[in-house]
């Protein structure tokens, strides 16, 4: 029984696929080592450059007969769009810095009124102390040194 099965049709076409596929490879790699093959791509890359070349120019005759904006149109608007919003942003950065400095100078004005409000209490306060202390020094009334704690 197991005789009858020698015969794996499967590895034959994996032979003849191997030797085929061996075959193409070698005739595949010495083609494209001539010379001519180099030449005839380099035709066919010229040819498909002018091809496109040509397909470019149709396109753009179509659009502007249609009335609507080409590749390069929309390009140049975009660089526009890029170039305002640069702008918008840098006017927006010297808002801010603006507000910033305004925020700033109002603190320090009102920073420099405290500190003149306070400078004038504590002249006050000086001349009180001063006051009290030719008191001290000077008793002009009998019930002023009555007055004078006793130590």
């Amino acid at each position: 029984m197991s005789q009858t099965l020698q015969f794996d049709p499967f590895a034959m076409w994996k032979t003849i696929y191997e030797q085929t596929e061996a075959n193409w490879n070698d005739a595949i790699q010495q083609s494209m080592k001539k010379e001519s093959f180099s030449e005839g791509m380099g035709e066919t890359l010229n040819y498909y450059l002018q091809f496109q070349e040509l397909a470019k120019k149709m396109t753009e005759s179509y659009l502007k007969q249609a009335n609507m904006p080409t590749r390069g149109e929309l390009a140049d608007v975009a660089s526009l769009i890029i170039n305002l919003e640069e702008k918008v942003d840098n006017l927006d950065d010297r808002f801010d810095e603006e507000i910033a400095k305004l925020d700033a100078a109002k603190e320090i004005a009102q920073l420099r009124r405290v500190v003149s409000n306070l400078d004038k209490k504590l002249d006050l306060v000086m001349e009180a102390v001063e006051k009290m202390n030719q008191q001290k020094a000077e008793p002009s009334t009998p019930a002023a040194a009555e007055a004078q704690p006793k130590k």
